[in-house]
C-alpha cells in the first residue's frame, strides 16, 4: 500500500524556531485552526508540542488531507482533529469558531485572493485579542529582503504568475481593514518573517 504521507524538506529546517513563537503567543487552551496545512507535518509537531491546545489543521487538496490523517495516525495524537476541506478564498468555510489562527508558507504560493480570504475568515472566527500567525517571506518597501528572495518570487511567479512574495505593508492594511493591527514582525531563519496579527 501507497504511503500517503508526504515529506516538505523546509519543515524540518523552520519547525522549531515556528514553535517558539507559537508558545510565546498562542493561548494556553483553545482550539488551533491551522489555513493550508499542506503534509501536515507542522500540525502534528507543533500538536505535540502544545499538547493542551486542540490543533484542527485543514487544506483543500485532498492528496494533503490524506497525509495530514496518516500523519496524525502514525503518532497516535488525539489534539489533532480531522482535517478539514478548506479553501482560504472561500467565502464560507467550514467551521464557526477558533480561538487562534495560523497559516504558514501559503500567502506566497496561492493566488491574492487566497489572502482576501484568510483575513475575511479570520474576521469571523475569532474572538476579540484572538492571534493570527502568518510565515514566509515578503518584500518590505516594496524590496526584496534578500537576493535569494528575489529568486524565489522569480521562479514562483514563471511556475504561476498569479504567485510571488508579497509587500508586507500591502498584508498589514489588509490585516488591518479586518480589524487585525500588526502587533509584531518575528524574524526568522533564511530570510522568512513571522506575522502576528491580533484582532482588535
Amino acid at each position: 500500500m501507497t504511503d500517503p504521507r508526504r515529506f516538505a524538506s523546509a519543515t524540518l529546517r523552520n519547525r522549531q524556531p515556528i514553535l517558539e513563537v507559537l508558545q510565546r503567543v498562542l493561548p494556553a487552551r483553545g482550539t488551533v485552526l491551522e489555513v493550508a496545512s499542506g503534509s501536515g507535518e507542522h500540525a502534528v509537531f507543533f500538536a505535540t508540542a502544545l499538547s493542551a491546545l486542540s490543533w484542527q489543521p485543514s487544506d483543500p487538496d485532498a492528496d494533503c488531507r490524506a497525509s495530514i490523517a496518516a500523519w496524525t495516525r502514525e503518532l497516535g495524537l488525539r489534539n489533532v482533529c480531522a482535517p478539514l476541506a478548506l479553501d482560504a478564498a472561500a467565502p464560507d468555510w467550514p467551521l464557526d469558531a477558533a480561538d487562534a489562527l495560523v497559516c504558514i508558507n501559503m500567502i506566497h504560493i496561492s493566488p491574492w485572493a487566497a489572502t482576501l480570504g484568510l483575513f475575511a475568515g479570520a474576521a469571523r472566527l475569532l474572538p476579540a485579542g484572538a492571534p493570527l500567525l502568518t510565515y514566509g517571506p515578503y518584500r518590505r518597501g516594496g524590496q526584496h529582503t534578500a537576493p535569494s528572495n528575489a529568486a524565489f518570487d522569480a521562479d514562483l511567479k514563471a511556475r504561476n504568475p498569479a504567485w510571488g512574495l508579497r509587500d508586507l505593508e500591502a498584508v498589514e492594511a489588509l490585516a488591518a481593514s479586518h480589524g487585525f493591527p500588526l502587533a509584531e514582525v518575528v524574524e526568522m531563519p533564511a530570510n522568512n518573517l513571522t506575522l502576528v496579527f491580533r484582532k482588535g
